[in-house]
Order: structure tokens, then sequence, then C-alpha cells
């Protein structure tokens, strides 16, 4: 029993181990809101598992904005997807993006992004 048990571990282990990658994103100022774009790269393998969100944070962890994806991305990798009117508080500076996936849940690693107030 014991050997058929590890087998099972191992791909469950496996299917765990390819957290989603932010590649890039950008923020443009709309009026008095950002629009923020984001690049993510996954192995997504269909319902079953794929990169179903991102979220835009300030560096305490308060959610401005969250971008659900509503269906996997298989053959489209990397993506990218927008999200319209975030509002970032004054002095704020810098927000951090975060991603998600169906099974692994919000990732830990987030990606710095500068906010560039209108000059």
């Amino acid at each position: 029993m014991k050997s058929l048990l590890l087998p099972l571990l191992l791909a469950t282990t496996a299917a765990q181990a390819d957290p989603v990658t932010i590649v890039d994103a950008s923020m443009e100022k709309t009026g008095m809101d950002w629009r923020v774009s984001v690049t993510l790269e996954h192995p997504d393998t269909g319902w079953d598992h794929y990169a179903d969100g991102w979220r835009v944070e300030t560096e305490d962890g308060q959610v401005l904005g969250t971008r659900t994806l509503h269906h996997p991305h298989v053959t489209e990798q990397p993506f990218t997807r927008s999200l319209s009117s975030v509002q970032v508080p004054d002095g704020v500076w810098t927000v951090f993006i975060r991603a998600k996936c169906s099974v692994d849940g919000w990732g830990e690693e987030r990606l710095a992004v500068k906010v560039r107030p209108e000059l």
C-alpha cells in the first residue's frame, strides 16, 4: 500500500510546483483611476488547473482591485489582461501584483509596480 501512495504524492506535488509567473505589469492613469495591465505565464492544463486571477495590493496587503480570469489559457502563454478603475490611495507610490491559480490559490510572490503620477 505504501508503494502505491508515493507516486500519487509525487504527482500531487508536481501539479502544485508551478506557480503563476508574473511576467510584466504596467499602469496607465485614466482620469482619477488607473488601468492596470498584467502579463502572466502558467502551465495551464485546462479547467482542472489554470491561472485564474491576479490582484493589485498595497505594500501592507490591502486589495485595491482583483481581475478574475474565467477560463484557462492553455494555448495562449504568456497572456496579458487589464483591469480598469483601480483607485490608488494618495501617497501610495508602489503597488504590488499577486497572481492566483485554481489549484494552489494566491501565490506568495508579488511584483512591485511604481505608480507614476501625471507630469
